[in-house]
């Protein structure tokens, strides 16, 4: 504490104003009017203790004077923040957060709690020494904290305004008050304590405390339809410009007991700048935000995305950004979420979430730097239209590139101009069609081979099917590419995989067929015409980002639910589960008419197929239910496996995604290890060995570069075994994850793992 400034805070001597506290208020005036950046033209912040002043209100300084003879200073307000003191290149060289907001010695024990929360929901260290002057967002999050800190009245040991508050809006939920009832209380506590005390006197100033604690927020009003969010420039339109909808409903308001307007449907958008903002003002998080490119890094060794060809190449492209190792780079996921599933009712809201992966591994995936950025609310899946609820996020993410944002780092104690660039999206495969804009259903449904893909559909089955569609991808004098027998019949193979096309070509090719935006009007009429002829749907909202088309990989394969899928046709299929098994009559005839299998073929006199080597018999079966009701793990490895095995019916059910992660790389090789054919055991076998190297948490390239490789041998093993039935889009899409993983980097980056737990 200061020993020269205890005149502040003696105002009054004999009844009488203090001549010393005069003086020194006349020194503080004049401190405050040298410092044009802490005012707002020719008003200074008035330092009162009234609640609203207290540094946060700009006056004149004749009213300052008045209200600091009148008032006093503001509690504890020994070093002038507020006013360029913490920028005071004369005065002391570095100012303790700790000293401005920790001299009470009321802050121990439980005050001392809600303090440390406070500063850890700013995401602050105790202690900060300033070189530079923050920024105004920074300085204002500082005069927040010290707010927080004020007692509750002078000579209160107790309590401080923030653990009053805290405990009474905790209060609320836990017992269930009215609004009503919250005022009243409140009122009653606030006339105990001597009248020069700060606590709020009901629930809306309560509220707006806490909501400044916080992170802000935007309620932004929708069209019932999803045609349009009144934003922007139809903010104050009234009703829908596409379907002429209205904006608003006439309720009653229960309080009030007057006619209000609400509207029908709004979203919620959480701007992204200040969570950014606030990893470089901790020192907890700062020095992790440029692991990205201060860790040792071995040549051909990804252990991180940054260590990836992707990333390399964006930095190639754009050297500026690369330059300032504390710019952010960002992965984008979306997945729908059900918050009423349990009570039946259909409620389809789809969460936006950023996460920064400038921090190291094992940080970058964890909850608390996934940032909520944008729920959007339906009562069915928004599908082609979410790029209307994308608007918000799509322009800040577009200044944040052009712009920047002024940043303090608090471990280089400087500001610096922070820029962001997102880097790809994560999605399951039905949401990568909302977010990219090509149909992933059909024949047309891989993203990759697009329309150079050898799919059909089965004259049976009906549905579209991926056999044989692997051998283009085999080495071009590989022998199997000239085989008539083992795959489709009578048919040779020439042609090469389909080459990997730019963004810039995607991009010309969208915009040379028409396509529109769904924010643009007319659009449902004209995507609808120009989808009929090509796999594209509309012209997404990120290819308005400047750097989008340079990317290399802009919307993943997501690897988790690719695994998941493949893994349940296998095993149904080999375990013959009816109804799920994809070896069927329908499958059988499909095949007579494709292969040239005359061992599986339906029998001409009895009209019954014959038993084929990959099913297992019911005695085989039930040794492997037997087996896994034995088995047991660590905890926390894999969920209890036991209670997913039927008996009855020797299958399996209700295991998660991450269960069958384990089942298709740890347990499948042992678990028909005696029980198939050699030939049919090392397919499978291979496979899982191929999805255990691909989702190692450290990828070489030349590992990638082999297994890419590999993989089309595999699925060719498994095409000369399964029947085309078997080969649907699940069981095409790992033809491509081997080119991912070697772009993109550990595929642990890229999944919906940590984001659907």
């Amino acid at each position: 504490m200061n020993a020269n400034r205890q005149w502040m805070y003696n105002r009054l001597k004999d009844g009488l104003l203090n001549t010393e506290f005069l003086n020194g208020l006349e020194e503080f005036i004049q401190f405050a009017s040298t410092h044009p950046e802490c005012m707002d033209g020719m008003n200074i912040r008035c330092p009162c203790s009234m609640r609203r002043c207290s540094n946060r209100k700009f006056l004149c300084v004749d009213d300052v004077r008045y209200h600091v003879m009148k008032n006093g200073f503001v509690p504890n307000y020994y070093r002038w923040t507020a006013h360029g003191e913490c920028w005071d290149d004369q005065g002391t060289s570095s100012v303790l957060l700790s000293e401005i907001i920790m001299e009470n010695d009321f802050q121990t024990g439980a005050n001392g709690r809600y303090h440390e929360m406070v500063l850890e929901g700013f995401g602050l260290p105790s202690q900060i020494e300033f070189m530079e002057a923050p920024n105004v967002e920074a300085q204002r999050l500082y005069e927040m904290l010290q707010a927080a800190s004020e007692e509750l009245w002078p000579g209160c040991n107790k309590h401080i305004k923030l653990s009053v508050v805290a405990r009474l809006m905790n209060m609320k939920p836990e017992h269930h008050f009215s609004i009503k009832c919250f005022d009243q209380i409140v009122e009653f506590v606030k006339e105990v304590p001597p009248e020069d005390n700060v606590l709020p006197d009901n629930f809306y100033k309560t509220k707006n405390l806490i909501e400044g604690l916080g992170l802000p927020v935007e309620k932004i009003n929708c069209c019932r339809n999803n045609c349009m969010i009144y934003w922007s420039g139809d903010a104050e339109l009234q009703e829908c410009k596409f379907c002429q909808l209205p904006r608003y409903k006439r309720t009653v308001s229960s309080l009030t007991k007057q006619v209000v307007q609400k509207p029908y449907k709004k979203m919620y958008y959480f701007p992204l700048t200040p969570r950014l903002q606030r990893l470089y003002a901790s020192d907890a998080t700062t020095p992790h935000m440029r692991w990205h490119a201060e860790h040792e890094y071995e040549e051909g060794v990804m252990h991180h995305p940054s260590d990836s060809p992707a990333w390399k190449h964006f930095n190639a492209c754009y050297p500026l950004f690369g330059s300032e190792i504390r710019n952010v780079m960002l992965g984008l996921s979306t997945n729908e979420f059900q918050p009423f599933g349990q009570s039946g009712q259909q409620y389809s809201s789809w969460p936006i979430i950023l996460t920064p992966y400038n921090l190291p591994p094992w940080l970058c995936m964890k909850s608390e730097y996934m940032f909520l950025t944008v729920i959007v609310p339906s009562p069915n899946n928004s599908k082609f239209k979410i790029d209307i609820f994308l608007q918000p996020l799509i322009e800040e993410l577009k200044q944040l590139w052009n712009m920047g944002v002024e940043t303090y780092d608090v471990d280089k104690k400087q500001n610096f101009l922070m820029r962001v660039a997102l880097l790809w999206t994560i999605s399951d495969f039905p949401a990568y069609a909302m977010l990219s804009g090509w149909s992933t259903a059909g024949r047309l449904a891989c993203p990759y081979c697009m329309d150079n893909t050898n799919a059909f559909t089965l004259p049976r089955g009906g549905k579209q099917c991926w056999f044989d569609n692997h051998r283009k991808f085999l080495n071009h004098n590989h022998s199997w590419r000239k085989n008539k027998s083992w795959f489709r019949k009578n048919k040779v193979v020439t042609e090469h995989a389909p080459l990997v096309r730019t963004g810039e070509e995607i991009l010309h090719e969208i915009e040379s067929l028409g396509l529109m935006r769904v924010t643009d009007p007319g659009s449902d009429v004209v995507n609808a015409v120009i989808s009929k002829t090509c796999g594209w749907r509309k012209h997404s909202i990120f290819w308005d980002l400047p750097y989008w088309s340079s990317l290399l990989i802009r919307h993943n394969l997501d690897v988790m639910h690719i695994e998941k899928n493949f893994f349940d046709n296998l095993f149904n299929t080999i375990m013959n589960i009816e109804g799920k098994t994809k070896d069927n009559a329908k499958a059988r005839e499909d095949m007579r008419e494709i292969c040239r299998w005359p061992e599986l073929e339906i029998n001409a006199e009895t009209g019954r197929y014959p038993k084929a080597i990959y099913a297992l018999d019911k005695p085989a079966k039930q040794v492997i239910c037997e087996w896994m009701k034995g088995l047991r793990f660590p905890d926390g490895y894999v969920s209890n496996m036991a209670r997913c095995v039927d008996m009855n019916k020797y299958r399996l059910f209700g295991m998660k995604s991450h269960d069958c992660h384990i089942f298709m790389q740890r347990l499948l090789p042992i678990a028909f290890r005696e029980l198939l054919p050699m030939r049919v055991w090392e397919a499978i076998t291979e496979l899982s060995i191929f999805c255990k190297q691909l989702m190692s948490t450290i990828l070489r390239e030349e590992d990638m570069q082999r297994l890419e490789e590999d993989i089309p041998v595999i699925l060719c093993k498994l095409e000369r075994i399964f029947p085309p039935g078997f080969f649907d889009l699940m069981e095409h899409l790992p033809i491509h994850l081997a080119y991912e993983a070697r772009i993109g980097g550990p595929v642990q980056y890229r999944w919906m793992y940590p984001y659907e737990r």
